[in-house]
């Protein structure tokens, strides 16, 4: 059975079109050792395949073949070192691909997945330059094969012309998912708040603060945390987080949450004794009022720009 986001991709490619989206590839951190994996956000939307190195091809008006996935193959030794794959058979099996193969054999098949198709739904520029090559080599050559029935696209689309439209729109799943992201968010800034003292270093806060997310079930902080107190409250993204608190000074945090993909964004600023001075207070109720004041605006049809800039909206007055 297809991905429900897969389907309705599918119903909203140009006839006669074909896809082909990559998945993110592992990064090199130090030798041989990778930063922690995370799946590129339109692939894991469309696929759900979880893993490096794989390539979908989406095809809507091939029989028995409108979604292929190319992965990497099981493999006993490598498998020791970094985990299990899926495989080939585990890409049918368990994402639901009418057909797979090994990573590999994907430029060798690449003719043959595009000969005959209209439109490539394909994002050139998109961070994997061989594949860009790969697929701008392989148009140049059957352009030169037409007296032999080679046919390539005549057009290149950027599939997020799609997806990025379908995105917008969640489902009751991905609300779900969105609403524990935040809720493990902001259950990670209470404790902070609870805990914090005068004399903690900011890295402490920070470690208290990504531990709760990941007790939460959250894979991972959905990006670098802001632990910055006094007057490193003010650099927009300071990410050091190795200063001392001090008494009398505030602390502002900038941290949220990744579930199942979907992340919470929640920055908070609070006194690192517990009591605000009149002045930070003073400073604190007027960003809170101008917060308030925001979401009394939403509402169909309100724009981003409109609240941040506080103009009225519709005639109303704010």
């Amino acid at each position: 059975m297809l991905r429900p986001q897969l389907a309705e991709f599918m119903r909203r490619m140009e006839p006669n079109s074909v896809a082909i989206l990559p998945g993110a590839r592992e990064a090199t951190r130090s030798h041989d050792t990778e930063f922690r994996f995370r799946q590129d956000s339109d692939f894991h939307y469309v696929t759900g395949f979880p893993e490096p190195d794989a390539i979908a091809v989406i095809a809507p008006a091939k029989d028995g073949a409108r979604y292929t996935l190319f992965v990497r193959p099981r493999d006993p030794e490598k498998e020791t070192w970094t985990g299990r794959r899926a495989g080939i058979e585990g890409a049918k099996e368990r994402f639901g691909a009418d057909a797979a193969f090994p990573i590999e054999e994907f430029n060798a098949k690449l003719q043959d997945l595009i000969n005959g198709a209209r439109h490539l739904y394909y994002c050139l520029g998109a961070g994997q330059p061989e594949l860009d090559r790969t697929v701008i080599e392989q148009i140049a050559r059957m352009r030169m094969m037409g007296r032999r029935g080679v046919h390539p696209p005549q057009a290149i689309i950027d599939p997020g012309t799609i997806l990025h439209e379908m995105r917008l729109f969640k489902t009751v799943e991905e609300i779900e998912h969105m609403q524990r992201a935040a809720s493990i968010a902001a259950e990670a800034h209470r404790e902070a708040m609870r805990q914090v003292r005068p004399g903690m270093n900011e890295y402490e806060v920070e470690a208290l603060i990504e531990y709760t997310f990941r007790r939460g079930g959250a894979a991972a902080p959905a990006y670098n945390s802001i632990v910055g107190g006094g007057a490193n409250a003010t650099i927009l993204h300071y990410v050091n987080n190795d200063a001392e608190l001090r008494d009398g000074d505030l602390l502002l945090i900038d941290a949220g949450a990744e579930y199942e993909g979907y992340a919470s964004d929640i920055t908070r600023t609070f006194p690192i004794n517990g009591r605000f001075t009149e002045a930070q207070r003073d400073i604190y109720e007027l960003v809170l009022e101008a917060q308030e004041r925001c979401i009394e605006m939403i509402a169909p049809g309100v724009t981003l720009d409109e609240m941040h800039q506080g103009e009225a909206h519709r005639g109303g007055e704010v």
